[in-house]
Formats: structure tokens, C-alpha cells, sequence
């Protein structure tokens, strides 16, 4: 399929009701729940989307439009929510993800991207040269990526319980390298 900035928006606006839906009625357990060492819970997946919000996707593209290649995006701490998920609890996280995933969605339709625009390169400092399109497909698939380990911390939580049923699960897989 061939990258549209409305389809994506499409998609990128419905995440924290998404989100919202999947979690924030669950007891708590549930929110600080992970699939083994080095996981994140999906209290952390949200802080961690936040952390993008703020310093990532936006950012990065207006930084494409203005600056173009150089010099490279700064570097994105993926730890950078860690501070932000000890202070908020999963509610007041999916409502602040909320709040600044519409900020940015406005943003974005602001910027009335054209072909051009979305031809424009940028440069990541791990990957090297990026367009703004695929800085924008790789948001909408780093919130699916989310959205799938989300589900995956939950469905995880009942994988002793799920007997030989497991061996048909792709989900209960263990948790990929990266």
C-alpha cells in the first residue's frame, strides 16, 4: 500500500482511544504487568508514546521542512519517560497522550504537506538519510508496533493458564530481540 499522510492520520488519531479502551478500566496489575526482563508494561508503552509526542514525530518533521539534512535529529532517548511514568498513573498518562496526539495531529494537517514535501529528506543519526514520508509511516507503524505489545503484555499474563492451547498462540511467543 502506498503511504498517504490522510490514512495515517487516520489511524494515528484513534490510538489513545484505542489505548483507553484496552486499558484504563483493567485493575491495576494489569497496567504495570510485563513479558519477561527488559519488557516495558503498557504503563510504560504509554509514557514511552508520550515521550515521542513531545520530542520525536513532530519535531523531526518540522526539523525536515526547515533544516533538511543537516544538521542530523538529535538522538531519541528511549528511556526518556522513565521520570514520567513514576510520577502519573496509566489514567492521567492516556488522557496527557491524548491531549498532545491531537496537538499533533493539528500540527500536522497545519503543514499542508505536498508530494514535495513529503520527498524532503532528513537525517536520523543511526539510519542516516530519511524522508519526511517515511518519518510518517514509521510513526503510524510504531504505534501499531505498540499497539500489538500492549496485547501482548495482557494476553502474557494468562500464558501459564492457557495449558497446551499455547502452542497455538502466536502471542505468547518470547519477546523478539528488539
Amino acid at each position: 500500500m502506498k503511504f498517504s499522510v490522510d490514512e495515517s492520520m487516520a489511524i494515528l488519531a484513534r490510538m489513545p482511544r484505542i489505548i483507553r479502551a484496552l486499558l484504563v478500566e483493567l485493575p491495576e496489575a494489569w497496567w504495570y504487568a510485563n513479558y519477561g526482563p527488559g519488557t516495558w508494561s503498557p504503563h510504560e508503552v504509554v509514557g514511552h508514546l508520550i515521550h515521542g509526542e513531545r520530542t520525536d514525530w513532530v519535531p523531526r518533521a518540522r526539523h525536515i521542512l526547515d533544516r533538511g539534512e543537516s544538521p542530523p535529529f538529535q538522538p531519541f532517548d528511549r528511556d526518556g519517560h522513565s521520570v514520567m511514568c513514576r510520577e502519573k498513573k496509566l489514567p492521567d498518562l492516556v488522557d496527557l497522550f491524548g491531549k498532545l496526539r491531537e496537538e499533533n495531529i493539528a500540527a500536522l494537517r497545519a503543514l499542508t504537506l505536498t508530494p514535495e514535501n513529503l520527498a524532503k529528506r532528513g537525517t536520523h543519526p543511526a539510519l542516516g538519510p530519511v524522508t519526511l514520508a517515511q518519518l510518517l509511516a514509521t510513526w503510524t507503524v510504531h504505534d501499531l508496533n505498540h499497539i500489538s505489545q500492549i496485547c501482548k503484555v495482557l494476553a502474557y499474563q494468562y500464558k501459564a493458564e492457557t495449558g497446551p492451547w499455547e502452542a497455538y498462540l502466536s502471542i505468547l511467543a518470547p519477546p523478539a530481540p528488539r
